[in-house]
């Protein structure tokens, strides 16, 4: 029997430190002034909030609400965006109109022309590291990072060996693994030819080897920061995420590198930077998104050639028939087969789930506890507290970081489930049957089997083409639930502190009415009895429930909505999509043209050249999964044997 698993809340105590404790409301009511003058104009500070919305900003704001901005050069660029982008200095009265206007400026996206030094295709996304105070900002934060493909955790040389700011980046960017379209992630250690070398020397351990240079120090530093850093993160990463995921297989985590080295060589050499290995990193990742994409356009573009082929086919146009009733009953067995492997394979969150609620139970108070009592008293606290509620228990402070009270609650729940969560939702192939995507890919395996068994079988010698066709079209179409998966998945990962925090709300709403004496300690008493009442009433309960019908509604769900001239069905679950779209695909096979063969151009010739290009993407993908398990299978074996893995990368 599994022992059960304690929780000690470690997640808060961000909100618990006293070097943070001071918020600064003055300071706070001060920038609001300054930024408002920068747009309104001095003595806006003495205007009603309904004068507010009636008054016109001094800078000119296009109808737009887009301004572009082109140049020749680099430098000659960032000179026009620096007024748009830059914090303008206190005291400055007058100013540009792009300086008067800067504080409204809500994203900044730089197109550059084909590069050979960023690949054509790649979005490179500066976001704040844990959010921003600004709650608009700190909105689009948690939509951006989850659709980064890769995250790369930046850290100077001076912070990366511990810090809140940086275990923070480190927890949310796992967390935007779990949740969110990331499979891959670095941490990238910057500034890194910045080195004290006679302190460095004093520090170093004796029997060392001598160091003779200040670039062999360097060289030194960086290196026995890789291996410290690359390790505390592969057992971070290997705690929430699955064994086998891929940012796991990587041999490579941690990369130290230095722009000043990279453009003036004066300790490193270019390489040494490490910033072409990471023009690398990019470009390997690139190309295997596109040749995904590739692939998957290919494949779909075929299948259409196929079967616009075979509607030109007039031999024994009325006697060739597919036999597509028995494929219909095959399919709707194996659809059968398939909801109960989902089912099968949706089950294992079920008792992390449970455990999760009964450790929830039993440390809320707790948790609550440290996220609410200040080590110095409520001096300052209860303004930030009160924002908090009036954001429904969210809020990126300026000095305390990104407070989420909802999150912290739910904290032990997700500490059970996000090694079972992750290994859903992983593409490897495992043999338990916990992963969602092997089935989906057994059940398109069957499906094409069965259709060149009953091909070869019924002797489909004119009909070969859609035959073709069929086998084709299940790849494109099992191909695109992936995204669709992927996108489903933020919403089933949230459910549980959505859940809470909707059950929450009027706690909070009541709280951040309070004002008068002794406010904060009031705020906390009603945020402490509701939490109390709300958990007495089965909060956690309905929160793993609503997940658990989350993952339901991701396996089947048929959603009608009625609009202006129509009821329209919305297939939104993997088996309904699947039926309905092979359903459409079998019909489609099953015409007999209808006389197209008439209208409809020959395009034997293209077909059998978009049958080339399927084959050597086809090869291209087996070779690159070979070349994995080539590199895996030298990885196990003893050095010595199998040399360095780079030579196979």
């Amino acid at each position: 029997m599994k022992p059960k698993s304690t929780y000690s809340p470690t997640r808060p105590e961000q909100l618990g430190r006293e070097e943070e404790d001071a918020w600064d409301r003055d300071d706070a009511v001060e920038e609001a002034i300054w930024k408002l003058q920068m747009v309104y104009g001095n003595g806006v500070e003495r205007k009603s909030y309904e004068e507010l919305l009636r008054a016109k900003p001094k800078g000119k704001i296009p109808t737009s609400r887009v301004i572009t901005l082109k140049a020749e050069e680099a430098g000659e660029l960032s000179l026009k965006l620096d007024p748009y982008i830059r914090t303008q200095r206190r005291g400055w009265d007058e100013g540009s109109a792009e300086t008067q206007i800067w504080p409204l400026i809500k994203l900044v996206e730089v197109t550059l022309p084909k590069s050979e030094l960023i690949p054509e295709g790649i979005v490179l996304v500066d976001i704040p590291g844990t959010g921003d105070f600004n709650s608009k900002r700190d909105e689009m934060w948690r939509k951006t990072i989850d659709k980064c493909s890769v995250i790369w955790l930046i850290s100077d040389i001076e912070r990366v060996s511990g810090g809140r700011a940086h275990e923070d980046l480190l927890n949310e960017s796992i967390k935007a693994c779990q949740r969110g379209f990331c499979r891959d992630m670095a941490l990238v250690v910057t500034k890194t030819d910045k080195l004290h070398l006679p302190e460095y020397l004093r520090e170093r351990k004796v029997g060392s080897q001598a160091i003779q240079s200040q670039r062999e120090a360097v060289l030194e530093r960086n290196e026995m920061i890789k291996l410290q850093r690359n390790k505390v993160l592969k057992e971070k990463l290997k705690r929430k995420l699955p064994t086998d995921s891929r940012v796991l297989e990587d041999s490579e985590l941690v990369y130290t590198v230095s722009a000043q080295e990279y453009w003036q060589q004066a300790l490193l050499t270019e390489e040494e930077t490490e910033i072409p290995k990471l023009r690398e990193y990019i470009r390997r990742r690139l190309l295997d998104k596109k040749r995904r994409m590739v692939t998957k356009y290919v494949t779909e573009a075929f299948g259409l050639f196929l079967l616009t082929d075979s509607f030109s086919c007039t031999d024994n146009l009325q006697n060739e028939h597919l036999h597509v009733s028995g494929l219909r009953r095959f399919v709707e067995e194996k659809i059968q087969l398939l909801e109960k492997a989902i089912d099968q394979c949706f089950a294992h969150i079920v008792q992390p789930l449970q455990e999760g609620v009964q450790n929830a139970r039993s440390s809320y108070r707790q948790i609550l506890g440290v996220c609410l009592v200040r080590s110095r008293g409520n001096q300052g606290f209860h303004q930030t507290l009160k924002a908090v509620c009036l954001k429904n228990g969210i809020y990126a402070s300026r000095t305390l970081g990104r407070i989420d009270l909802n999150e912290a609650i739910t904290q032990p729940i997700y500490e059970q489930i996000d090694p079972v969560f992750g290994g859903i939702f992983r593409s490897g192939k495992p043999s338990d049957g916990s992963a969602l995507m092997p089935h989906i890919d057994a059940f398109k395996r069957s499906l094409q089997e069965k259709m060149t068994e009953i091909g070869i079988r019924n002797g489909w010698k004119y009909d070969s083409y859609k035959k073709s066709f069929l086998i084709q079209e299940i790849s494109a179409i099992l191909g695109g639930l992936e995204g669709h998966i992927l996108r489903k998945k933020r919403r089933i990962y949230e459910s549980l502190s959505t859940s809470v925090q909707n059950d929450l709300k009027p706690c909070y709403e009541e709280a951040a009415q309070i004002t008068g004496k002794k406010a904060c300690e009031r705020m906390k008493d009603v945020l402490r009895r509701g939490l109390d009442q709300q958990v007495d009433e089965g909060m956690f309960e309905r929160a793993q429930e609503r997940m658990q019908h989350q993952f339901h509604q991701l396996k089947m769900r048929k959603r009608r909505q009625r609009e202006v001239y129509q009821e329209v069905t919305q297939l939104n679950g993997i088996t309904e999509k699947v039926k309905g779209s092979v359903t459409t695909m079998l019909t489609l096979a099953s015409s007999q043209g209808d006389g197209l063969y008439k209208e409809l151009a020959d395009v034997k010739s293209e077909c059998k050249e978009m049958e080339k290009l399927h084959r050597s993407l086809r090869e291209v993908a087996e070779n690159a999964l070979l070349r994995r398990g080539m590199q895996d299978f030298l990885l196990r074996m003893s050095p010595s044997k199998s040399g360095p893995p780079k030579t196979w990368i």
